[in-house]
C-alpha cells in the first residue's frame, strides 16, 4: 500500500477493474474477466469500505479520486452505510408572491446543495407574470411543486439575506 484502483464501465456497461502500484502502469485485477451488467445509463457512483466484521471499525484514505465521462450532479456527498443519516429529498426550490405567482431555481435538485448558494431573482421576472411589486402582501420559500405540493419529505434548509435591492 498505497495502490491505486481503477473500476471502469464502458458505453456497454462492460465492467473491469485494475490496480497499479505508481497510477501509470495498471494490471487487471488477477482472477478476474470484465463484467457486463445491465443497468440504466444513468446510475450512482460511490465508494466504500468495510471491515467484515461486525462491530469491528475500519480505517482508509480515499484520495485523487477522479470520475471521467458525463457525470452530472458534478459534486460529491457522503453517507456512513447502514447508518441512518438526515438527507434532502431531491426537489426543486421555488419564491411565490402573493400565494401563486412562482419563480423556480434554476436547479431542479437545488435541495440537495451543500454549500452556501447566492440566488438571485430579478424582480422583472415577477412584474412580467402580472405582480405589481407594490402590492406585494406574502413571500413564500418552498420546495417541491407549488401547484402540485406533496407530503413526505425530509431535509434541513437554512434560508438567510433575504434582500430587496436595485440594480447597480
Amino acid at each position: 500500500a498505497p495502490y491505486w484502483v481503477k473500476l471502469e464501465r464502458d458505453a456497454s456497461g462492460t465492467f473491469s477493474g485494475s490496480y497499479s502500484a505508481d497510477g501509470v502502469n495498471w494490471q487487471q485485477v488477477e482472477g478476474t474477466t470484465p463484467v457486463q451488467i445491465p443497468m440504466s445509463q444513468n446510475v450512482y457512483i460511490g465508494l466504500a469500505l468495510t471491515s467484515h466484521s461486525a462491530g469491528v471499525i475500519c480505517k482508509a484514505e480515499f484520495s485523487d479520486v477522479q470520475i471521467t465521462g458525463a457525470v452530472s450532479p458534478p459534486m460529491w456527498t457522503q453517507q456512513a452505510i447502514g447508518v441512518a443519516m438526515i438527507s434532502n429529498d431531491p426537489e426543486p426550490m421555488y419564491v411565490a408572491l402573493n400565494g401563486s405567482v412562482v419563480v423556480y431555481n434554476d436547479n431542479p435538485d437545488a435541495a440537495q446543495i451543500d454549500t452556501w448558494t447566492k440566488w438571485n431573482i430579478d424582480l422583472q421576472t415577477f412584474a412580467n407574470q402580472g405582480v405589481n411589486l407594490a402590492n406585494v402582501n406574502t413571500i413564500a420559500i418552498g420546495l417541491g411543486d407549488k401547484m402540485n405540493p406533496r407530503t413526505g419529505g425530509s431535509g434541513t434548509m437554512y434560508i438567510d439575506d433575504i434582500q430587496l435591492h436595485p440594480e447597480p
